[in-house]
């Protein structure tokens, strides 16, 4: 299969953990795309949906799916998203789009966050992918000190601008053994709105696509 298609069953299998008329909280990236695409075939089921990006919002309104600020919504049941990089544990890269600032604050609000990933992003360790942090503007150049103090090899995203108006740090060369306390050390330097490491808040189901079909993960709680 390839990888569209892995993206595609797992997509599939996430809309079992859709809660009948409620909101649904909906993440970025392809395989968010594919889960969307999914979503429309059964939206007379739910309310809305809460998105996390702008494109993921415009998808959504495409198919004829209500979207809602997450302000006006006081309960979400379950967020279902992709993942750069995700371990058996939950602890998750994202950030890879640029949305993990908006990603991160749906997935705190969700009850339920369901991890949606082909085989290739399940990993022993976090950090092969580059880890993305969103930084406000003026405050670039010290947070790259920092990522380096801190051992990695940050990269401007040049050319890019969040949603919220900021830019974007993708930082390699980091081993991330204990991604919760990394976690905490990036968010406290000056400068960062958030880094794209989902431990403190990681995924509660891992769905990973296979060739032999969907495996499910379910990590310690």
């Amino acid at each position: 299969m390839t990888q569209d298609e892995l993206k595609q069953t797992v997509a599939r299998e996430a809309i079992r953990y859709v809660v009948d008329d409620a909101w649904i909280g909906v993440g970025s990236g392809t395989t968010a795309h594919f889960f969307i695409d999914e979503l429309a075939r059964i939206k007379h089921r739910i309310r809305g949906a809460v998105s996390s990006s702008v494109k993921s919002s415009e998808r959504l309104k495409s198919h004829g799916i209500d979207v809602e600020e997450l302000n006006n919504v006081d309960d979400l049941p379950v967020y279902i998203d992709g993942a750069d990089e995700v371990t058996q544990w939950g602890a998750m890269i994202k950030g890879g789009g640029g949305a993990l600032t908006r990603e991160k604050i749906v997935a705190a609000v969700g009850r339920r966050f369901v991890c949606i990933a082909d085989a290739s992003k399940l990993v022993p360790v976090l950090g092969a992918f580059p880890l993305p942090v969103e930084v406000i503007p003026m405050a670039r150049s010290y947070v790259a000190r920092e990522m380096v103090r801190l051992g990695g090899q940050p990269v401007w995203r040049m050319g890019f601008t969040t949603d919220n108006g900021n830019v974007i740090l993708d930082v390699a060369g980091l081993a991330i053994e204990e991604p919760v306390a990394m976690e905490t050390k990036i968010n406290q330097i000056a400068g960062v709105v958030t880094v794209g490491l989902f431990a403190h808040r990681g995924a509660d189901v891992i769905l990973i696509g296979t060739d032999r079909g969907v495996k499910t993960l379910t990590p310690p709680g």
